[in-house]
C-alpha cells in the first residue's frame, strides 16, 4: 500500500478458528479490540465511505462503519460470501460480487468481477523476457507461498515434457524443489513480479482457483485448475466450476492430482490446438476489465452527501 502512495493503518486481528475453541476465543477477543481501534481510526479520518474487501481484517472496520453510520460498500472476491461479508451485507449500500451467487440477488448486490491489474498486452515481449521462442509454454503457479501438491505433481509430471515450463513455486517450497529441476527448459522461480508478463507468455496455466483466475481470464488463458481443498466453504471449487461451465478450464480435484494425471491433461490440451484456442476465447470472454472502475463508482456514489 505505501509503495502505491496510500497511507496504511493496521489493526490487530486474526481469523476465527473453526476447530480450536481456545483459538476461536482468542480471535473473538482480538476482534473486540480491533473494533475499538477501527472506531478510533474512523473518528480521526472521518471518511465519507468505507469499502470492505472481505476477510477477517475487514470485519471490525466494516462493523465500526455501520455503528458510526458511515456508508459501507463491500466486495467479495470468491463464489461464496465470507463470514465478515455475510454478517455485514445487510448493512451495506452495495455488495460488489466477483461471481453471481445464488440467493444474493436484488438491488443490494452487483456483479462487477474482481479487480485485477491491466493485462500485459505485448505477448512477443513477454515471451522474449522468459527466453521463449515458438514452443508452447505451460505456466504453473499457486500464490506467493505456492501450492505444495501442485508443485510436487508438476516437477515430476513435466520432467521430460516436449514443451517449456515456467513454474512459480512460491517462497516456501523453492529451496526444496530447486535441486530437482529436471531439465533445461524448466524455469523454476520462487515468485514472479509483475505477474502479467508470465501469463501473457504462456499458452496454458496450471493453478489453484482463487481470485487469480480473473487475472488468467484477463489474459485469455485456458487453465487446468486444482482447487485448494481446505478453502472456506470449498469456494475455490465453486470458482473453478464457473470457469469449467463456461468452457475455459479443466478441473482436477486435489485428491486426484498425480503427476500422471496432470501430464495427461496437459498433453491432451497442448496436443489439440483447436480446443486450446476455444478455451482461450472462452476465458477471455469471462474477463471483467472494468471491475475496478465499477466498484469505484459504487464507493463514490455511497460517499455522496
Amino acid at each position: 500500500m505505501p509503495e502505491a502512495g496510500y497511507e496504511l493503518r493496521t489493526i490487530t486481528v486474526e481469523g476465527l478458528s473453526r476447530t480450536n475453541p481456545l483459538k476461536a476465543a482468542r480471535g473473538v477477543a482480538k476482534a473486540v479490540g480491533a473494533l475499538g481501534a477501527a472506531r478510533r481510526i474512523l473518528r480521526e479520518l472521518r471518511p465519507d465511505a468505507v469499502m470492505g474487501g472481505g476477510g477477517y481484517v475487514a470485519g471490525p472496520v466494516g462493523a465500526a462503519a455501520v455503528r458510526m453510520k458511515v456508508p459501507l460498500v463491500l466486495t467479495e472476491a470468491d463464489s461464496h460470501l465470507g463470514l465478515s461479508n455475510r454478517v455485514l451485507a445487510r448493512f451495506a449500500r452495495r455488495v460488489c460480487l466477483a461471481f453471481p451467487i445464488d440467493g444474493r440477488e436484488g438491488e443490494r448486490y452487483l456483479v462487477t468481477g474482481r479487480p485485477v491489474p491491466p493485462p500485459f498486452a505485448d505477448r512477443a515481449a513477454a515471451r522474449a523476457q522468459f527466453g521463449l521462442d515458438g514452443e508452447p509454454c505451460v505456466l504453473v503457479f499457486g500464490g506467493s507461498l505456492g501450492a505444495r501438491s501442485v508443485n510436487e505433481a508438476a516437477i515430476e509430471a513435466f520432467a521430460d515434457a516436449p514443451f517449456r515450463v515456467l513454474h512459480a513455486c512460491g517462497t516456501r517450497d523453492y529451496d526444496q524443489l530447486a535441486p530437482r529441476v529436471p531439465r533445461d527448459g524448466y524455469d523454476l522461480r520462487p515468485y514472479i513480479a509483475p505477474f502479467g508478463p508470465a501469463l501473457a507468455a504462456s499458452d496454458l496455466c496450471v493453478a489453484r482457483a482463487g481470485g487469480s483466475i480473473f487475472e488468467v481470464a484477463a489474459h485469455g488463458r485456458p487453465a487446468i485448475l486444482v482447487p485448494y481443498p481446505h478453502a472456506a466453504a470449498d469456494h475455490q471449487t465453486g470458482n473453478a466450476r464457473w470457469m469449467v461451465e463456461h468452457g475455459a478450464a479443466v478441473l482436477v480435484r486435489d485428491d486426484e492430482l498425480t503427476p500422471q494425471r496432470l501430464r495427461a491433461e496437459v498433453d491432451a490440451l497442448i496436443g489439440d490446438p483447436e480446443r486450446l484456442a476455444a478455451m482461450a476465447r472462452a476465458s477471455a470472454a469471462l474477463a471483467r476489465p472494468d471491475a475496478a472502475q465499477a466498484i469505484a463508482r459504487e464507493v463514490l456514489e455511497a460517499a455522496r452527501p
